[in-house]
């Protein structure tokens, strides 16, 4: 059985963190480099998973004594590559991409808050509001709809110039609008 060691376990395991801590933050920032911007743009459920299994692989690396920076590069890559395997599965299947990401949904609509789907995305009008604000808009008759992203941000939709509607183009992927 390990010795259980609660203060200090001598100066070989502080330096085995250093090291091997050091080279896989590098060989992670290169592997990310190289996978490119997607792997670090907004998260999709796909996108999180990776994220937190990336810092566990990392963390587990950094304080397990049997866990080999090898190994833990390879899980890196794993990683990385079955990112980049949904995010290409996504960009050329219509069908993968409408599994594997939510649609917009929207939420407010020419003057109206959509309260089911506000329910069903677990957001309230005070967050709805707070969005407007956030984007500088002093009223929502300013406003022609707030759209819940794929990602979980909050779009807000502005009228065009007098009051007039947006440009359908802007609403048209959303599923129910026009």
């Amino acid at each position: 059985m390990d010795n259980v060691i609660f203060f200090y376990g001598g100066i070989e395991p502080l330096i085995r963190i250093v090291v091997v801590g050091t080279l896989a933050y590098f060989s992670l920032l290169i592997l990310l480099r190289i996978s490119g911007k997607r792997t670090l743009a907004q998260l999709n459920a796909f996108d999180f998973v990776i994220t937190i299994a990336i810092g566990s692989t990392f963390g587990r690396l950094i304080t397990a004594k049997g866990v080999s920076l090898a190994e833990s590069v390879t899980a890196f890559f794993t990683l990385i590559f079955l990112q980049y395997l949904i995010s290409w599965l996504t960009t050329h299947s219509s069908a993968f991409n409408d599994l594997a990401t939510a649609s917009p949904s929207l939420l407010y609509f020419r003057g109206q808050f959509l309260r089911k789907a506000m329910q069903e995305q677990r957001v309230t009008q005070a967050q709805l509001l707070a969005a407007v604000r956030e984007n500088r808009i002093g009223s929502l008759q300013e406003v022609e709809a707030i759209v819940m992203e794929s990602a979980g941000t909050i779009a807000v939709i502005k009228k065009g110039i007098d009051g007039e509607r947006a440009n359908s183009s802007v609403l048209g992927s959303i599923p129910g609008i026009y």
